[in-house]
């Protein structure tokens, strides 16, 4: 499964000192993975590969309460594409566990 989506970098308000930032996939693409989905790792996590700008890394998603799958922003990526939190992006996302 290949998809392309636009979503709204947030921080990861669990924790006071956590410098985590998601972008959350929409709730219909997060129900279409959720159905086609036969295995999950740790945490419900779906193994994926990740485009943002020229930034591609493989990583795994994972379910959030109210039933989207988020997409973990590593640093290095939010860095080298000038990403702030609050920004809308636009996400290439390969699922690889399918």
């Amino acid at each position: 499964m290949i998809v392309r989506f636009e979503g709204d970098v947030f921080r990861w308000e669990a924790r006071n000192d956590s410098d985590w930032y998601f972008v959350a996939l929409p709730p219909e693409l997060s129900d279409d993975i959720r159905e086609t989905q036969a295995f999950r790792r740790g945490f419900g996590g779906v193994r994926v590969e990740a485009t943002i700008g020229g930034s591609t890394w493989r990583t795994s998603i994972f379910p959030q309460a109210g039933g989207v799958y988020v997409l973990p922003l590593k640093r290095a990526v939010r860095d080298s594409e000038g990403i702030d939190p609050g920004a809308t992006i636009d996400v290439d996302l390969v699922v690889l566990d399918a």
